[in-house]
Protein backbone atom coordinates (compact mmCIF):
# COMPACT_ATOMS: atom_id res chain seq x y z
CA UNK A 1 0.00 0.00 0.00
CA UNK A 2 2.80 2.30 0.99
CA UNK A 3 4.59 1.81 -2.44
CA UNK A 4 0.97 2.36 -4.49
CA UNK A 5 0.70 5.95 -2.36
CA UNK A 6 4.49 6.68 -3.40
CA UNK A 7 3.95 5.94 -7.19
CA UNK A 8 0.91 8.00 -7.06
CA UNK A 9 2.21 10.86 -5.64
CA UNK A 10 5.46 10.56 -7.91
CA UNK A 11 2.99 10.66 -11.07
CA UNK A 12 0.85 13.37 -9.73
CA UNK A 13 4.47 15.25 -8.72
CA UNK A 14 5.46 14.44 -12.79
CA UNK A 15 1.57 15.83 -13.90
CA UNK A 16 2.08 18.80 -11.60
CA UNK A 17 5.52 19.76 -13.65
CA UNK A 18 4.23 19.39 -17.06
CA UNK A 19 1.37 21.32 -16.48
CA UNK A 20 3.49 24.32 -14.46
CA UNK A 21 6.30 23.59 -18.25
CA UNK A 22 3.68 23.91 -20.60
CA UNK A 23 0.97 26.38 -18.85
CA UNK A 24 3.59 29.51 -19.57
CA UNK A 25 3.76 27.86 -23.48
CA UNK A 26 0.35 28.24 -23.59
CA UNK A 27 -0.49 31.55 -22.39
CA UNK A 28 2.35 32.92 -24.47
CA UNK A 29 0.74 31.30 -27.71
CA UNK A 30 -2.86 32.42 -27.16
CA UNK A 31 -1.05 35.57 -26.30
CA UNK A 32 0.27 35.51 -29.47
CA UNK A 33 -2.61 34.05 -31.42
CA UNK A 34 -4.54 37.62 -29.83
CA UNK A 35 -1.97 39.90 -31.30
CA UNK A 36 -2.43 38.42 -34.73
CA UNK A 37 -6.05 38.59 -34.86
CA UNK A 38 -5.91 42.14 -33.77
CA UNK A 39 -3.01 43.29 -35.66
CA UNK A 40 -4.03 45.53 -38.89
CA UNK A 41 -1.51 43.02 -40.82
CA UNK A 42 -3.13 40.35 -40.81
CA UNK A 43 -6.48 42.06 -41.30
CA UNK A 44 -5.88 43.15 -44.53
CA UNK A 45 -3.88 39.86 -45.65
CA UNK A 46 -7.53 38.13 -44.52
CA UNK A 47 -9.60 40.39 -46.73
CA UNK A 48 -7.54 40.01 -49.42
CA UNK A 49 -7.25 36.16 -49.31
CA UNK A 50 -10.86 35.83 -48.75
CA UNK A 51 -11.81 38.52 -51.73
CA UNK A 52 -9.39 35.91 -53.63
CA UNK A 53 -11.24 32.86 -52.84
CA UNK A 54 -14.82 34.47 -53.03
CA UNK A 55 -13.96 35.38 -56.60
CA UNK A 56 -12.08 32.28 -57.87
CA UNK A 57 -15.21 30.42 -56.40
CA UNK A 58 -17.41 32.37 -58.22
CA UNK A 59 -15.65 31.95 -61.98
CA UNK A 60 -15.53 28.29 -61.02
CA UNK A 61 -18.77 28.05 -59.90
CA UNK A 62 -20.07 29.87 -63.30
CA UNK A 63 -17.81 27.88 -65.61
CA UNK A 64 -18.71 24.55 -63.60
CA UNK A 65 -21.34 23.33 -65.76
CA UNK A 66 -19.09 23.78 -69.10
CA UNK A 67 -16.12 21.67 -67.01
CA UNK A 68 -19.13 19.03 -66.46
CA UNK A 69 -19.78 18.20 -69.98
CA UNK A 70 -16.24 18.33 -71.28
CA UNK A 71 -15.81 14.64 -72.14
CA UNK A 72 -12.18 15.10 -72.71
CA UNK A 73 -11.63 15.73 -69.07
CA UNK A 74 -10.65 12.64 -67.31
CA UNK A 75 -11.59 15.08 -64.20
CA UNK A 76 -14.84 16.34 -64.83
CA UNK A 77 -16.54 13.86 -62.11
CA UNK A 78 -14.60 15.56 -59.18
CA UNK A 79 -17.17 18.11 -58.59
CA UNK A 80 -15.64 19.61 -55.90
CA UNK A 81 -11.99 19.55 -57.05
CA UNK A 82 -13.46 21.50 -60.28
CA UNK A 83 -14.20 24.40 -58.19
CA UNK A 84 -10.80 24.68 -56.83
CA UNK A 85 -9.05 24.61 -60.77
CA UNK A 86 -12.04 25.68 -62.98
CA UNK A 87 -11.65 28.69 -64.27
CA UNK A 88 -12.18 30.64 -67.76
CA UNK A 89 -9.29 32.86 -67.90
CA UNK A 90 -10.37 35.70 -66.45
CA UNK A 91 -9.24 34.77 -63.12
CA UNK A 92 -6.81 32.39 -61.64
CA UNK A 93 -7.61 29.77 -59.91
CA UNK A 94 -7.64 29.55 -55.98
CA UNK A 95 -4.31 27.49 -55.78
CA UNK A 96 -2.20 29.84 -58.18
CA UNK A 97 -3.32 32.77 -55.94
CA UNK A 98 -2.40 31.16 -52.90
CA UNK A 99 1.01 30.43 -54.29
CA UNK A 100 1.35 34.47 -54.65
CA UNK A 101 -0.06 35.59 -51.23
CA UNK A 102 0.45 32.78 -49.13
CA UNK A 103 4.32 33.81 -48.72
CA UNK A 104 3.08 37.50 -47.81
CA UNK A 105 0.75 35.69 -45.01
CA UNK A 106 3.81 33.99 -43.62
CA UNK A 107 6.12 37.16 -44.25
CA UNK A 108 3.91 39.31 -42.53
CA UNK A 109 2.83 36.57 -39.31
CA UNK A 110 6.66 36.65 -38.34
CA UNK A 111 8.78 39.16 -40.02
CA UNK A 112 8.78 41.09 -36.61
CA UNK A 113 8.20 38.22 -34.44
CA UNK A 114 11.96 38.82 -32.37
CA UNK A 115 13.48 42.23 -33.37
CA UNK A 116 9.89 44.17 -32.79
CA UNK A 117 10.09 42.51 -29.10
CA UNK A 118 13.99 44.19 -28.43
CA UNK A 119 13.29 47.18 -29.83
CA UNK A 120 10.28 47.77 -27.45
CA UNK A 121 12.35 46.78 -24.39
CA UNK A 122 10.38 43.67 -23.94
CA UNK A 123 12.49 40.48 -24.71
CA UNK A 124 14.73 41.29 -21.56
CA UNK A 125 11.82 41.54 -19.54
CA UNK A 126 10.32 38.64 -20.76
CA UNK A 127 13.42 36.75 -20.35
CA UNK A 128 13.64 37.78 -16.70
CA UNK A 129 10.40 35.21 -16.00
CA UNK A 130 10.49 31.90 -14.99
CA UNK A 131 9.77 30.96 -18.76
CA UNK A 132 12.50 28.72 -21.63
CA UNK A 133 13.87 30.88 -23.73
CA UNK A 134 12.77 28.49 -26.12
CA UNK A 135 9.55 28.34 -25.43
CA UNK A 136 9.33 32.30 -26.77
CA UNK A 137 10.46 31.13 -30.38
CA UNK A 138 8.40 28.09 -30.19
CA UNK A 139 4.98 30.22 -29.30
CA UNK A 140 6.03 32.78 -32.29
CA UNK A 141 6.13 29.99 -34.70
CA UNK A 142 3.18 27.42 -33.36
CA UNK A 143 0.80 30.49 -32.69
CA UNK A 144 1.31 31.93 -36.60
CA UNK A 145 0.53 28.07 -37.85
CA UNK A 146 -2.27 27.91 -35.37
CA UNK A 147 -3.60 30.81 -37.09
CA UNK A 148 -2.81 29.95 -40.27
CA UNK A 149 -4.68 26.52 -40.34
CA UNK A 150 -7.51 27.80 -38.86
CA UNK A 151 -7.67 30.40 -41.74
CA UNK A 152 -7.50 27.67 -44.43
CA UNK A 153 -9.43 24.93 -42.98
CA UNK A 154 -12.24 27.63 -42.73
CA UNK A 155 -12.09 28.33 -46.21
CA UNK A 156 -11.89 24.62 -46.86
CA UNK A 157 -15.32 23.87 -44.83
CA UNK A 158 -17.08 27.58 -46.66
CA UNK A 159 -15.97 25.79 -49.98
CA UNK A 160 -17.71 22.79 -49.12
CA UNK A 161 -20.53 24.08 -47.73
CA UNK A 162 -21.02 26.06 -50.57
CA UNK A 163 -20.72 23.21 -53.19
CA UNK A 164 -23.11 21.34 -50.99
CA UNK A 165 -25.32 23.86 -51.01
CA UNK A 166 -25.32 24.73 -54.81
CA UNK A 167 -25.41 21.45 -56.59
CA UNK A 168 -27.05 19.23 -53.86
CA UNK A 169 -24.27 16.44 -54.25
CA UNK A 170 -22.56 14.60 -51.91
CA UNK A 171 -18.41 14.81 -51.65
CA UNK A 172 -16.48 12.12 -52.42
CA UNK A 173 -13.81 10.45 -49.67
CA UNK A 174 -11.17 10.83 -52.04
CA UNK A 175 -12.44 14.55 -52.61
CA UNK A 176 -11.99 15.16 -49.18
CA UNK A 177 -8.67 13.81 -49.27
CA UNK A 178 -7.19 15.67 -51.92
CA UNK A 179 -8.52 19.14 -50.88
CA UNK A 180 -7.35 18.46 -47.02
CA UNK A 181 -4.07 17.45 -48.45
CA UNK A 182 -4.03 20.71 -50.61
CA UNK A 183 -4.62 22.48 -47.21
CA UNK A 184 -1.82 21.00 -45.15
CA UNK A 185 0.54 21.42 -48.65
CA UNK A 186 -0.81 25.37 -47.86
CA UNK A 187 0.06 25.27 -44.56
CA UNK A 188 3.40 24.05 -45.07
CA UNK A 189 4.14 26.30 -47.79
CA UNK A 190 3.34 29.28 -45.50
CA UNK A 191 5.00 27.96 -43.02
CA UNK A 192 8.64 27.99 -45.17
CA UNK A 193 8.15 31.82 -45.29
CA UNK A 194 7.00 32.20 -41.50
CA UNK A 195 9.94 30.28 -40.65
CA UNK A 196 12.33 31.89 -42.85
CA UNK A 197 10.80 35.42 -41.89
CA UNK A 198 11.39 34.61 -38.26
CA UNK A 199 15.05 33.87 -39.23
CA UNK A 200 15.50 37.40 -40.80
CA UNK A 201 14.29 39.03 -37.86
CA UNK A 202 16.35 37.63 -35.41
CA UNK A 203 19.42 37.99 -37.14
CA UNK A 204 18.27 41.43 -38.32
CA UNK A 205 17.55 44.38 -35.41
CA UNK A 206 15.63 46.69 -37.68
CA UNK A 207 11.96 45.56 -38.48
CA UNK A 208 12.24 47.21 -41.80
CA UNK A 209 15.49 45.70 -42.92
CA UNK A 210 14.06 42.23 -41.79
CA UNK A 211 11.18 42.68 -44.08
CA UNK A 212 12.92 43.77 -46.97
CA UNK A 213 15.05 40.94 -46.94
CA UNK A 214 12.41 38.80 -46.94
CA UNK A 215 10.12 40.35 -49.65
CA UNK A 216 13.47 40.44 -51.53
CA UNK A 217 13.96 36.41 -51.09
CA UNK A 218 10.25 35.77 -51.97
CA UNK A 219 10.40 38.29 -55.55
CA UNK A 220 13.53 36.42 -56.41
CA UNK A 221 12.16 32.98 -56.16
CA UNK A 222 8.99 34.03 -58.00
CA UNK A 223 9.85 35.95 -60.72
CA UNK A 224 13.61 36.53 -61.48
CA UNK A 225 14.92 32.51 -60.68
CA UNK A 226 12.77 31.31 -63.65
CA UNK A 227 14.12 34.29 -65.86
CA UNK A 228 17.78 33.59 -64.21
CA UNK A 229 17.61 29.79 -64.88
CA UNK A 230 16.28 30.03 -68.61
CA UNK A 231 19.17 32.63 -69.16
CA UNK A 232 21.77 29.64 -68.06
CA UNK A 233 20.20 26.97 -69.52
CA UNK A 234 20.55 29.22 -73.06
CA UNK A 235 24.04 29.77 -72.27
CA UNK A 236 25.51 26.72 -70.61
CA UNK A 237 23.32 23.79 -72.50
CA UNK A 238 24.22 22.82 -75.92
CA UNK A 239 21.65 23.38 -78.64
CA UNK A 240 18.89 21.15 -79.01
CA UNK A 241 19.49 20.70 -82.49
CA UNK A 242 22.47 18.78 -82.41
CA UNK A 243 21.34 16.39 -79.73
CA UNK A 244 19.04 12.83 -79.90
CA UNK A 245 15.36 12.95 -77.71
CA UNK A 246 17.21 10.90 -74.87
CA UNK A 247 19.69 13.81 -74.17
CA UNK A 248 16.95 16.06 -74.89
CA UNK A 249 14.78 14.61 -72.41
CA UNK A 250 18.05 14.37 -69.56
CA UNK A 251 19.00 18.10 -69.84
CA UNK A 252 14.85 18.80 -69.45
CA UNK A 253 14.93 16.97 -66.70
CA UNK A 254 18.05 18.78 -64.95
CA UNK A 255 15.97 22.02 -65.44
CA UNK A 256 13.35 20.62 -63.55
CA UNK A 257 15.35 20.12 -60.88
CA UNK A 258 16.83 23.36 -60.73
CA UNK A 259 13.53 25.15 -60.92
CA UNK A 260 12.47 22.46 -58.17
CA UNK A 261 14.90 24.46 -56.05
CA UNK A 262 12.31 27.48 -55.75
CA UNK A 263 9.76 26.84 -52.72
CA UNK A 264 6.64 28.14 -55.26
CA UNK A 265 7.51 25.25 -57.60
CA UNK A 266 7.41 22.98 -55.43
CA UNK A 267 4.37 24.30 -54.32
CA UNK A 268 2.34 23.98 -57.64
CA UNK A 269 3.53 20.75 -58.54
CA UNK A 270 2.50 19.28 -55.36
CA UNK A 271 -0.84 21.19 -55.81
CA UNK A 272 -1.99 20.84 -59.58
CA UNK A 273 -1.17 16.97 -58.91
CA UNK A 274 -3.36 16.32 -55.95
CA UNK A 275 -6.44 18.85 -57.17
CA UNK A 276 -5.84 17.16 -60.93
CA UNK A 277 -6.09 13.29 -60.16
CA UNK A 278 -5.35 12.72 -64.00
CA UNK A 279 -1.85 14.02 -63.75
CA UNK A 280 0.79 11.15 -64.66
CA UNK A 281 4.20 12.59 -64.29
CA UNK A 282 6.22 15.96 -62.76
CA UNK A 283 8.43 15.42 -65.58
CA UNK A 284 9.57 14.85 -69.35
CA UNK A 285 7.65 11.83 -70.66
CA UNK A 286 9.07 10.08 -73.61
CA UNK A 287 6.20 8.46 -76.43
CA UNK A 288 7.23 4.78 -75.27
CA UNK A 289 6.19 5.34 -71.75
CA UNK A 290 2.83 7.08 -72.97
CA UNK A 291 1.87 4.52 -75.63
CA UNK A 292 -1.02 2.40 -74.54
CA UNK A 293 -1.62 5.05 -71.20
CA UNK A 294 -5.17 5.56 -70.58
CA UNK A 295 -6.08 9.42 -69.57
CA UNK A 296 -7.74 8.62 -66.67
CA UNK A 297 -7.85 9.68 -62.99
CA UNK A 298 -4.93 8.59 -60.90
CA UNK A 299 -5.97 6.98 -57.50
CA UNK A 300 -5.28 8.86 -54.09
CA UNK A 301 -2.36 6.73 -53.37
CA UNK A 302 -0.87 7.10 -56.49
CA UNK A 303 -0.72 11.09 -56.52
CA UNK A 304 0.50 11.10 -53.46
CA UNK A 305 3.34 9.04 -54.19
CA UNK A 306 4.11 11.44 -57.11
CA UNK A 307 4.32 14.40 -55.32
CA UNK A 308 6.21 13.16 -52.01
CA UNK A 309 9.41 14.63 -52.94
CA UNK A 310 7.58 18.09 -53.71
CA UNK A 311 6.35 17.09 -49.77
CA UNK A 312 9.43 15.78 -48.16
CA UNK A 313 11.26 19.10 -49.60
CA UNK A 314 9.10 21.92 -48.50
CA UNK A 315 9.02 20.35 -45.04
CA UNK A 316 12.61 20.22 -45.36
CA UNK A 317 12.97 23.43 -45.91
CA UNK A 318 10.23 24.43 -43.31
CA UNK A 319 12.55 22.44 -40.82
CA UNK A 320 15.54 23.74 -41.89
CA UNK A 321 14.97 27.38 -41.00
CA UNK A 322 13.28 26.91 -38.13
CA UNK A 323 15.97 24.86 -36.61
CA UNK A 324 18.24 27.80 -37.77
CA UNK A 325 16.55 30.36 -35.87
CA UNK A 326 16.17 28.09 -33.12
CA UNK A 327 20.17 27.51 -32.75
CA UNK A 328 20.82 31.29 -33.48
CA UNK A 329 18.51 32.63 -31.16
CA UNK A 330 19.60 29.80 -27.96
CA UNK A 331 23.04 31.33 -28.63
CA UNK A 332 22.33 34.85 -29.21
CA UNK A 333 23.20 37.22 -25.88
CA UNK A 334 20.06 39.10 -24.98
CA UNK A 335 21.08 42.41 -23.56
CA UNK A 336 19.11 45.61 -22.43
Amino acid sequence: MESLAVFSKSLSSKNNSRRTISAPFNVMVGKEIADHIQSWRFIVLLILIGLTFLGAMYVSSSNLRAALLNTQDPDRLYLYLKLLTTTDGSLPPFHVFLSFLGPLLGISLGVDAINSEQNNGTLTRLMAQPVYRDNLLLSKFVSSLVVVSYLFVSLTLLMIGTGLFVMGVPIEAEEVLRIFSFVFLSIIYVGFWLGLSILLSIKFRQTATSALTAIGIWLFFTVFYQIVMNLAVKAFLPDPQYLSQLDILSYNEIVLNLMRLAPSQLYTDATTTMLMPSVRSLGPVTMEQMAGAIPSPLPYKESMMIVWPQVTGLLAATVFCFALSYYIFMRREIRC
